[in-house]
């Protein structure tokens, strides 16, 4: 549950039901999640992180199917279940495969073990990585 508790559209101050309808448009759905919901006790914050994300995740150098399958390792590697499963429904609806998602938690998981070694070992970035 969260911290204090879910608004639901039907108890929505209007300028939380505006960005509720916002959302709504945006992804073609009837529903809200929860996120957007626990976030609602702060309308400023639900209406700038809505922005953002749209802003974010709009088309653009990287096509959207790549931008959710990032948010996906990202949340792996920060450990957000909640955000694990909304981008992993959000990536398949845009095309990842099992296959892709498979290969994806292999790069994640390869990454966040090297990463931890470089990091315990102290490695000294090679010159010709740096510009």
């Amino acid at each position: 549950m969260s911290i204090f508790g879910l608004i639901e559209y039907k108890d929505a101050s209007p300028e939380v039901r505006a960005v509720y309808d916002d959302i709504m448009a945006a992804r073609k759905t009837d529903s809200i999640n929860n996120f957007w919901k626990a976030i609602a006790h702060d309308p400023a914050t639900l209406k700038r992180t809505w922005e953002d994300i749209k802003q974010i995740m709009a088309p653009g150098a990287l096509d959207p199917l790549t931008k959710e399958l990032i948010y996906v390792a990202v949340s792996v590697t920060n450990q957000c279940p909640y955000c694990i499963a909304s981008h992993t429904a959000s990536a398949q609806k845009k095309g990842m495969t099992d296959a892709m998602f498979k290969e994806l938690m292999s790069v994640v998981g390869m990454a966040n073990e090297t990463n931890k070694m470089v990091t315990g070992y102290q490695v000294e970035i090679d010159a010709q990585f740096k510009k």
